[in-house]
């Protein structure tokens, strides 16, 4: 008996697992919002800078 029960939560992670990817493939074709972007270049600038006082 213990065989379907074990399907059953195969087939609901795979659901799950399924709708996750969905979900964030779609977000990850969005573009970054210019606020995230633009910290992004600070911190990048500030990388940089400390990279070339060492």
């Amino acid at each position: 008996m213990t065989k379907p029960k074990q399907d059953e939560r195969d087939r609901v992670a795979a659901l799950i697992d399924h709708n996750l990817r969905l979900v964030y493939s779609d977000l990850a074709e969005e573009d970054l919002p210019d606020r995230f972007k633009d910290l992004l270049a600070v911190l990048k600038a500030q990388d940089t800078e400390s990279g070339s006082k060492s």
